[in-house]
């Protein structure tokens, strides 16, 4: 133990070890992770080539496909590796929060009409398929343009690229080198929600813990109705997972690679078939940034029908979306010397502090808004990043609460009526597709986000800002 929310496990704990594996959490949150195989993952990654500094593991962490979620690893940009796993298969999974100027007062009396008009207009459930279709040409559009191609097709303004992380596009995606399976699974979901643990949910300001940076993010106070979105690359990007995986499993026989654990599959980034997944992991990122803005505009679309005015007299501004599951070139300082790398964030978010040029001009004085959703029916919270962050984390913070129960364990242990009631009974109207993805996304099934958010901010990753709860919530 450093103090009480950072760790360290020493890198002659084994002798592959190229750095030490940097744990944020609590005592409670870290006996969590012992109860599965989220350190042992965290060792596997210290042990990648080019790593640099520490493989850390955030305050939500559990165990993941090779690397643990909620997992970051910085890589020399020049003689590191890139592993698929250390993205995950949900490429640019992510959250982006919207406010209102509407009051809980205004949403609570329409709050059932509003839930049914969102779940009309936005596509959700396992293999939903979207309103719109694209060809494929216009597909690779979508994966160079990102957001922006929704923008420019009429779903959304100008001024919300602007709250987004990247602007919502990274600029060298290559949809050449993604698979025609992936193009045929991204043509029918664009514009979907999706199922798992996807959501969209109608919030309202629970507390203001930090004036100064809610006042920045249009955040009035208590009472204030916001809306969160969460989903990512669909169908897309998990197919460009899968392929990548395979090619990296060639590419590590190919150089005599051996792991500790194959999932953690990686090949040189001076390897070609590295380049090409960096070109079809940027092209599904893109992908979900287009994804979430296009849902973006049929929740305001519903506001609009509900209440008889346009979204704009609503207040429905993009607050930020952030990306948690992603690698990015970025400049940071390693033992003094500014390098760079490519970060790898596996259930993790970026938390750029004030004054960075990444960081919007409206909130550049306050720091990057970080969004940690909590569990369905809990509270979740706005963060601002920190300086601090920077160099204990690569400018990484929590991305969630963290499961903590599994899929299966939920399914026994909850009953969907018993469990809508329970929200029910405590002011959470719920609309969904399926009765099991209720029960596999119960509460309980989380880690409690008040807690994360409390080891996020203690070590300094991320400042407590702003926290919401649920009035309603609409699931795949």
């Amino acid at each position: 133990m450093i103090d009480p929310y950072t760790w360290e496990i020493p890198k002659d704990t084994r002798e592959d070890m190229k750095v030490p594996v940097r744990i944020y959490a609590s005592e409670a949150l870290l006996e969590k992770m012992r109860g599965d195989r989220t350190l042992l993952q965290a060792v596997n990654v210290s042990t990648m080539m080019g790593i640099q500094k520490w493989a850390v593991v955030l305050p939500d962490a559990h165990e993941g496909y090779g690397f643990p979620v909620g997992g970051v690893a910085a890589v020399d940009a020049e003689e590191g590796a890139v592993s698929p796993g250390g993205v995950g298969y949900d490429i640019n999974c992510g959250v982006r929060l919207l406010r209102t100027n509407l009051s809980v007062e205004d949403v609570k009396p329409r709050l059932r009409e509003l839930l049914d008009q969102i779940y009309r207009l936005v596509p959700s459930g396992v293999g939903s398929e979207g309103i719109i279709r694209v060809s494929t040409h216009e597909l690779d559009d979508v994966a160079r343009l990102g957001m922006r191609w929704a923008v420019e097709h009429g779903y959304g303004w100008e001024r919300d690229l602007e709250h987004a992380e990247e602007g919502g596009r990274i600029p060298w995606a290559d949809p050449g080198k993604v698979s025609d399976i992936a193009k045929k699974r991204g043509a029918e979901q664009l514009g979907t929600l999706g199922s798992g643990n996807h959501f969209l949910e109608l919030e309202v300001v629970d507390r203001v813990e930090d004036e100064r940076a809610a006042r920045a993010m249009g955040i009035r106070g208590p009472g204030q109705v916001m809306v969160l979105i969460h989903t990512g690359s669909r169908g897309y990007g998990h197919q460009v997972c899968s392929d990548y995986l395979r090619i990296m499993e060639r590419v590590m026989a190919r150089e005599g690679i051996r792991l500790p654990d194959r999932e953690l599959a990686y090949g040189p980034i001076s390897a070609k078939e590295v380049q090409d997944y960096l070109g079809a992991m940027a092209s599904a990122a893109n992908f979900a940034w287009a994804n979430r803005q296009m849902i973006t505009h049929w929740v305001r679309e519903a506001f609009e029908k509900v209440y008889g005015r346009d979204s704009e007299s609503l207040g429905l501004e993009l607050v930020y979306d952030v990306a948690h599951n992603i690698v990015k070139l970025e400049e940071h300082e390693v033992e003094g010397v500014h390098r760079k790398v490519y970060v790898h964030r596996k259930g993790a978010t970026r938390s750029f502090p004030p004054g960075s040029e990444q960081v919007p001009p409206d909130y550049r004085d306050v720091g990057q808004p970080v969004l940690i959703p909590g569990s369905m029916g809990t509270g979740s919270w706005v963060m601002v990043g920190l300086r601090t962050s920077m160099d204990r984390s690569f400018g990484s913070a929590a991305h969630g609460a963290g499961r903590f129960m599994s899929r299966a364990a939920a399914k026994r242990k909850h009953r969907y009526g018993d469990l809508v009631e329970e929200l029910e009974s405590g002011g959470i109207l719920i609309r969904a597709s399926s009765k099991e993805t209720v029960v596999e996304e119960a509460p309980d099934a989380y880690k409690d986000v008040d807690a994360v958010a409390d080891a996020t901010h203690f070590a300094g990753l991320a400042k407590k800002a702003v926290r919401l709860r649920p009035l309603g919530v609409v699931k795949g």
